[in-house]
């Protein structure tokens, strides 16, 4: 999503191109490329000038939002889960723990959904981007 962010300016970006920045499979990032596009975060393009699009701008995708349309509830553990896949548990109506679990959990998400797809670029470009070319 960084990579769209960063090379998507009027056009698609190829899967290939983003492939071989990242040194993924192909293969691999059109797997995780459709379930972002099922989530709504991405569109794409068929055809010769074709290829991925942020949906809106990056300023209103979030970390959270890519995070669970990939990798799901971002719950620590399956009992505080929020997406009506927790599983109960025996002990569940007494567990102190739960409540920890939650706070984890709730901390993760507000975390998560504070940083948006503009701030990671801004902080790529200011960190990763200036640093390199101070090695240089």
């Amino acid at each position: 999503m960084l990579d769209l962010t960063l090379h998507s300016h009027d056009t698609g970006v190829p899967a290939r191109a983003i492939a071989e920045r990242q040194s993924i499979p192909e293969k691999y990032l059109e797997q995780i490329l459709s379930i972002l596009r099922k989530a709504g975060l991405v569109e794409s393009i068929r055809g010769p000038s074709g290829g991925y699009f942020l949906s809106r701008p990056p300023e209103l995708i979030t970390v959270g939002q890519i995070l669970r349309a990939v990798e799901g509830d971002l719950a620590p553990v399956k009992c505080v889960r929020q997406d009506k896949k927790g599983e109960g548990c025996k002990r569940s109506g007494i567990c102190i723990t739960k409540y920890v679990w939650a706070r984890v959990r709730d901390g993760v998400n507000r975390i998560t959904d504070s940083i948006t797809l503009k701030d990671l670029a801004e902080t790529y470009e200011k960190e990763v981007l200036e640093g390199y070319m101070y090695y240089i």
